[in-house]
């Protein structure tokens, strides 16, 4: 294993029983005092439990559980971090799996620790101003699990995120704390299937019958239920939509990082595509213990797994599959906490060499539990590994590569329908593209997957923030008779919105209502589930006086996939677009900061820009 640049370490003296070694420091964060590998696997705990140095400490876990004097000295204390919480399926069952995964750990003859932090689920705030809090969730996680993590002089951290801010949120605390990590996929939900649709339907569908009923084109497609009205479609679709535990199922946000997180190495085989519910969901939990140990063993670390090389892969998946573009922002912010140079540059790098063939929602038909039944992404990863689209010769938690880790699993099944022949992919290159131009000079993220052209100039029509774009679809005033349009949703940035929301609601509503001369462009973010032409986190935000803020109703703009720029090319009324544009910039005045308090003021306060991750613990470096 490779010098780690991680502990620095205390030069105090620890007594004859405790030895410390002097690694590289991460100076960036606070150091802790170590064991040196090899030898006991309590490494940090050992601290506040060998001797009577820390009486208090040892009372306290005493009365916590700790069953006699030999656990007290001798046996590792692993946190199980999990992000349960009641209210979201994608975290309900959470607690469950933390259970499981204790129950194995205390096996392996170590200490368990169980403990949770928060979620918010994205469907349930979508459209909402609770979707302000969504992004955040990140930071809170990862604060959450490297406080609980470093404070209790934990030895080592098993994390079961659920939903999509938990997965890069629990991967960003494991780079902060560098002790031995594994993530657990919390899993996939099953398919729902609508009677009246007649037809297999998911979160998404939600969004997009909202769209058609508010423009009146919501009918049953069952022969049999030919006069059900809109009202029972809707009410069918609610209520099937989600049929139990587990994260939304098509290549959203949630198996974008879970996928993502399996390539890096971060994870046991096939977590991020075993179901929710399923026998190999709780196996995987039951084998976590031993894994566990022998990354503590081996000490194999975060910043050993959290390479160049794994983050290249995760790209590469993620081009693959047809996955979010949130994956982009939560790549930069995992990458940026490990130290690790990445930039959106090597996005369009990744995406220019990379074919895109799934089809899986939300721009496909297939979901993460059809690819499960076809061999899953250890499938998926063998064959690419085998294309040399992977790297397979990178480390992983289970002590082999991960080319060695897949060798054993099946191939992928030669009639499924799922991933494309390299020779015939949906597109040749990556779905996810990196925009620049008068309109995003600091980056922009589309995702365009070809089925909608490459291409798309439009007049603009400007709303300030997200509720004035919904009022006006579910009135019906964005007509398809209206020629191109470029609807522009501005002050809901990081620091504008504040929170980076996700408008599904709206690009969902766009798709349902049949509006394909209608392309999206934010300041803010998309959900992994929306499709279409949408451009999202423009950088700078309109909120510190972005481009994006100067862009008037009538103004010409282009987007172009293929020269990879977004630009404003006329303005309303005609005339110069650089002079109107800096005559604009003149008058325009700043927003005054909303709220000023609370949880979303102090992030607003914080927060990077979106082309660096949108994290929080840079301070000016951030910008």
């Amino acid at each position: 294993m490779a010098p780690h640049a991680d502990d620095g370490q205390s030069s105090v003296p620890q007594g004859p029983a405790t030895t410390t070694r002097n690694e590289p420091q991460y100076d960036d964060y606070i150091q802790w005092e170590v064991l040196p590998p090899g030898g006991p696997l309590n490494r940090w705990s050992h601290v506040v439990t060998r001797g009577h140095d820390y009486p208090g400490a040892q009372a306290m876990l005493y009365a916590a559980g700790v069953p006699n004097e030999d656990m007290m000295k001798n046996a590792p204390q692993v946190g199980i971090a999990t992000v349960w919480w009641e209210g979201n399926p994608c975290n309900t069952h959470l607690l469950e799996l933390g259970t499981l995964v204790k129950k194995a750990v205390q096996k392996e003859n170590m200490l368990a620790w169980q403990f949770n932090t928060v979620g918010v689920s994205d469907a349930i705030t979508m459209g909402g101003e609770g979707m302000r809090y969504s992004l955040q969730t990140r930071e809170i996680i990862a604060d959450s699990i490297e406080t609980v993590t470093c404070a209790q002089r934990h030895d080592a951290n098993i994390s079961i995120p659920g939903c999509d801010k938990n997965m890069p949120g629990v991967v960003m605390a494991a780079a902060r704390h560098n002790r031995p990590f594994l993530m657990i996929y919390g899993g996939t939900i099953r398919k729902g299937h609508s009677s009246l649709l007649d037809k297999e339907i998911n979160i998404s569908t939600c969004y997009e019958a909202a769209g058609a009923y508010s423009y009146g084109r919501l009918k049953s497609t069952n022969p049999k239920c030919a006069n059900a009205t809109q009202d029972e479609i809707m009410t069918d679709i609610e209520k099937h939509a989600c049929p139990g535990a587990g994260a939304c199922g098509g290549m959203y946000t949630a198996n974008t990082m879970a996928t993502a997180i399996e390539a890096m190495g971060l994870t046991l085989p096939g977590s991020s595509s075993f179901p929710a519910t399923s026998p190999e969901k709780f196996r995987e939990c039951e084998r976590a213990a031993s894994a566990i140990r022998t990354c503590m063993e081996r000490d194999i670390r975060p910043r050993d797994l959290l390479s160049r090389a794994a983050f290249e892969n995760a790209l590469v998946l993620t081009m693959v599959l047809g996955g979010s573009t949130n994956g982009i922002l939560h790549f930069l912010a995992m990458a940026n906490t490990a130290d690790v140079p990445l930039t959106l540059d090597d996005v369009q790098r990744t995406s220019n060499r990379t074919p895109f063939l799934a089809d899986l929602a939300p721009s496909g038909k297939f979901y993460m539990e059809d690819l499960y039944a076809v061999g899953g992404t250890p499938a998926v990863l063998k064959y690419l590994i085998a294309a040399n689209l992977i790297d397979g010769s990178i480390p992983t938690v289970t002590g082999l590569t991960l080319a060695e880790n897949v060798a054993s699993w099946p191939s992928l099944d030669p009639h499924q329908q799922i991933l494309r022949p390299l020779s015939n992919p949906v597109k040749p290159s990556g779905h996810l593209q990196i925009l620049r131009g008068n309109l995003a000079p600091g980056g922009a993220v589309a995702k365009i997957t070809g089925k909608e052209g490459l291409s798309f100039t439009g007049k603009a029509r400007v709303f300030h923030k997200e509720p004035a774009l919904t009022a006006a679809l579910s009135s019906g005033s964005i007509s398809r008779d209206a020629g191109n349009l470029v609807l522009i949703v501005r002050y809901e940035g990081p620091k504008g919105g504040p929170g980076m929301p996700e408008q599904l609601k709206a690009s969902a509503a766009i798709m349902g209502a049949g509006l394909t001369n209608v392309a999206l462009v934010t300041d803010g973010r998309y959900s992994g589930a929306s499709h279409g032409f949408i451009v999202g986190h423009v950088v700078p935000e309109s909120a510190v006086g972005g481009p994006i803020a100067l862009v008037k109703d009538g103004d010409t703009v282009t987007i172009d996939a293929v020269g990879n720029r977004i630009d404003v090319v006329g303005v309303e009324g005609g005339g110069d677009v650089d002079a109107e544009m800096e005559k604009r910039r003149k008058e325009w005045t700043p927003p005054k900061m909303r709220p000023m308090r609370g949880v979303l003021g102090k992030y607003a306060r914080l927060v990077g820009d979106a082309s660096h991750g949108a994290v929080t613990d840079l301070g000016d470096s951030a910008w």
